[in-house]
């Protein structure tokens, strides 16, 4: 379902469901959707194409992540650009240490701005690109969405897992396909165990894939 917002774009509603889906983060969730709305073109960082589907195809997407992280870990999003999955997952997970890696400028002030308006409590913003932090910092868990092929994205944010850590990567149809073209560069990189988790969640008709690799232990 859509409506019609003063700039008269079609924005999608959010879904019954999403209620059901965010729990106790759904009043921060819808908050931050409103800034998407309110901002998110004009700063350029979502399209007006992805209006219509905000909900379905951005926020509770983003959400299949959360359900993956283990408790009380540090998370790392890589390119998080208008906040999805990082953001959206720290507001469900706040017992999550969540940075935000991203190297543009005007996304990270976006990113920042959320922060501050919507007082998150646990994450924290780098601007930076992920190579940067190699040999500097290492998380339990990595998650990345719309960045890269995997086997362009695993030597970014592989040097970046710790051990016994995972990559959770969001990722569309072909991601079995990513899977096996990753294979070679999963396996030096130390990441196995991969799976492809097809994920159901209210309020969407499309499955989300969520690509968990687990790293070896050292």
């Amino acid at each position: 379902m859509v409506d019609e917002v003063s700039a008269g774009q079609a924005v999608e509603l959010a879904p019954a469901a999403a209620h059901e889906v965010f729990g106790d983060a759904w009043p921060r969730v819808d908050s931050f959707a409103d800034m998407l709305v309110a901002e998110g073109e004009l700063r350029g960082l979502i399209g007006p194409r992805e209006l219509p589907r905000l909900w379905t195809r951005h926020l509770l997407n983003s959400s299949a992540v959360a359900g993956f992280v283990p408790r009380d870990v540090r998370l790392a999003d890589v390119g998080s650009g208008a906040g999805f999955p990082g953001v959206v997952v720290a507001l469900m997970r706040p017992d999550l240490d969540v940075h935000l890696i991203e190297p543009m400028e005007r996304r990270t002030a976006w990113l920042n701005d959320v922060v501050e308006q919507l007082s998150i409590s646990n994450v924290t913003v780098h601007r930076a690109r992920a190579e940067e932090l190699h040999g500097v910092d290492s998380f339990a868990v990595v998650s990345a969405r719309a960045v890269a092929a995997l086997r362009k994205l695993v030597p970014w944010v592989g040097p970046l897992i710790a051990p016994s850590g995972r990559l959770l990567a969001l990722k569309g149809e072909r991601a079995a396909q990513e899977v096996e073209d990753a294979r070679k560069v999963l396996r030096k990189h130390g990441l196995q165990q991969t799976t492809v988790h097809e994920v159901v969640v209210g309020g969407t008709e499309e499955p989300t894939r969520v690509v968990e690799a687990v790293r070896a232990r050292d």
